[in-house]
């Protein structure tokens, strides 16, 4: 296989999706991973939403490209199944609440008895210590107790509002996936394997502060004080339909004016953006006069305005527009493939490229359990031992 992180190979004892979706992004980029699951049930994640011929679209998502076993860790000759794939392993990552890893024999210095030179990425949802960190978390905990839910307001709209999608989740998959990468690089050059951490509430404060937390960034006397993003964004209404338009410049705001037929308004030191930092009800009455103008026109009449005037602006799309979208088919962004059990399948292309180690992307999630016998092979079971494991509800 392919790909910048070819030879590394994985253990990935993660459920749900921030785990499955850290690792997933590595074998995306080249990495060969084991999906170790639970016994008897596999990952839950199996059974939820959109599902075809008992394939789940969330799991497959998270999983492309995995091996699949199901072992019951609980029992000896699982964690020694476990141990033995562990010992040929570059990264270990795992997402069980703090204490559950140490319960079943996983945790880091369990691991690192093992293969001293792992990288073990923990991830958690408040963090491994602290007063909260063995609740229980879901996305919308972290998207509430992070103040990204209440980022979400603005003007006329002072109702908290939650991401209507997973997006503490992802954003800590990613933060994962990068850090694990990191790790990976600083043992390449002598440091060793090493115990990542990764709590949700960290990874998405991190993620929403630089433009989100402006207000609350600068400390002390002396601090001017300016809009946030979520008072300036808001989407245009017009005849038949919405846009969104942003003017982050004078050139911008002057493409706006004469976007909705007033080219005077270019004149007029209030609407520009000196003039909207002297005195930010220069924007408000701007924002008020120009929604009034956008409201008689067209979508196709105001974005033509806007983009011959340089303004970055674009439609609100439905999502099945989106994959008709001009840009997204010129991209091959959306994959359409034929699955063996679930039928036609679109999947989202990775949008890393790389020009000199190029990735063929692995689409299909093995069935829970489906290549139990391939792996306990490659460390040394035999035909028998297999039997018996299974016998025993060791190997599910």
């Amino acid at each position: 296989m392919s790909g910048p992180l070819d030879g590394i190979r994985i253990v990935d004892l993660s459920v749900a999706i921030t785990g499955p979706l850290a690792a997933g992004m590595l074998v995306d980029q080249g990495a060969d991973c084991v999906k170790v699951e639970q016994a008897p049930t596999g990952d839950v994640v199996r059974w939820l939403g959109s599902t075809v011929a008992g394939i789940s679209a969330m799991f497959q998502t998270a999983n492309r490209g995995k091996r699949s076993i199901v072992l019951d860790l609980r029992q000896a000759d699982g964690l020694a199944i476990l141990r033995d794939l562990v010992a040929d392993a570059d990264v270990l990552v795992q997402n069980f609440r703090p204490g559950v890893a140490e319960r079943l024999g996983v945790a880091y210095d369990d691991i690192r008895s093992i293969r001293p030179d792992i990288v073990y990425a923990d991830l958690t949802g408040f963090g491994t210590s602290g007063p909260y960190s063995h609740r229980r978390v879901y996305d919308t905990v972290i998207q509430a107790q992070s103040g990204l839910a209440a980022s979400q307001t603005g003007l006329n709209d002072e109702q908290p509002k939650f991401l209507r999608q997973l997006v503490c989740d992802k954003v800590t998959a990613y933060t994962a996936c990068q850090a694990i990468t990191a790790a990976l690089l600083a043992r390449e050059r002598g440091a060793g394997g090493q115990h990542v951490e990764v709590p949700m509430l960290d990874a998405t404060l991190f993620f929403f502060w630089s433009d989100a937390m402006v207000d609350l960034t600068m400390v002390g006397d002396g601090v001017t004080p300016g809009l946030t993003l979520a008072e300036v964004y808001r989407l245009t209404e017009c005849l038949d339909g919405k846009i969104i338009y942003f003017a982050a410049s004078t050139a911008h705001i002057h493409g706006v004016s004469r976007a909705v037929g007033h080219p005077e308004w270019c004149e007029d030191p209030r609407y520009d953006l000196d003039g909207f930092v002297e005195d930010p009800q220069n924007l408000l009455d701007y924002g008020q006069m120009t929604a009034e103008a956008f409201a008689s026109m067209s979508v196709a009449d105001a974005l033509a305005g806007l983009l011959e005037g340089d303004v970055p602006s674009g439609p609100i799309l439905e999502k099945e527009e989106v994959l008709v979208d001009p840009q997204v088919v010129h991209n091959g962004s959306i994959v359409t493939w034929e699955h063996p059990e679930a039928g036609t399948v679109r999947q989202a292309r990775p949008a890393s490229r790389f020009s000199e180690t190029p990735v063929e992307m692995r689409l299909r999630a093995s069935a829970k359990g489906q290549d139990s016998d391939e792996i306990l092979t490659g460390i040394g079971r035999t035909d028998e031992e297999i039997r018996a494991l299974r016998a025993g509800g060791v190997v599910a």
